[in-house]
């Protein structure tokens, strides 16, 4: 294989870490919500942690190849879908950053009432289900979606 399909390969594989990292934080995330005991969710949000090794990792990965595919290809720094990804590929690590100290906060909670005598309280129920938090890791992987979308179709390329 020549060097673009490598960098091809690398910048999917990064692709697959970033969106596979995001679902696996959604399921957990999801199955947290659904578990009344502190002691569970501290469990299922603190596997989140393994996910969001991945994400970082696949944000990484994506910007660094992405950019290296980007002029091994021949394409514009300035043509509007690289542009666009860009500032979209910024938003989404931004919008997960926000909404994953929001659920940071849930799991300390969580883990600090597992410790004291594991009964859920209304501050735990609220922060568990808090839908800024959730809005925002949400949309992260929504952005995600959309830029991944921007790198398959290339619009106005």
């Amino acid at each position: 294989m020549d060097r673009y399909h490598w960098l091809l390969v690398f910048h999917v594989a990064g692709a697959f870490l970033l969106l596979g990292g995001a679902v696996v934080a959604g399921v957990f995330n999801v199955a947290a919500m659904r578990r009344e005991r502190p002691s569970e969710v501290a469990l299922l949000l603190g596997l989140t942690r393994w996910a969001v090794v991945a994400i970082s990792a696949g944000l990484l990965v994506t910007i660094a190849f992405g950019l290296w595919l980007v002029h091994h290809a021949g394409y514009g720094y300035g043509d509007g879908w690289i542009v666009a990804s860009l500032v979209l590929w910024a938003l989404s690590g931004f919008l997960g950053s926000r909404g994953g100290r929001m659920q940071h906060e849930a799991r300390t909670l969580a883990e600090r009432l597992a410790v004291d005598g594991d009964v859920p309280n209304e501050e735990f129920r609220t922060r568990l289900r808090d839908p800024v938090a959730l809005g925002l890791s949400w949309s992260s992987g929504l952005v995600a979606l959309v830029v991944l979308a921007l790198m398959i179709w290339k619009p106005g390329a």
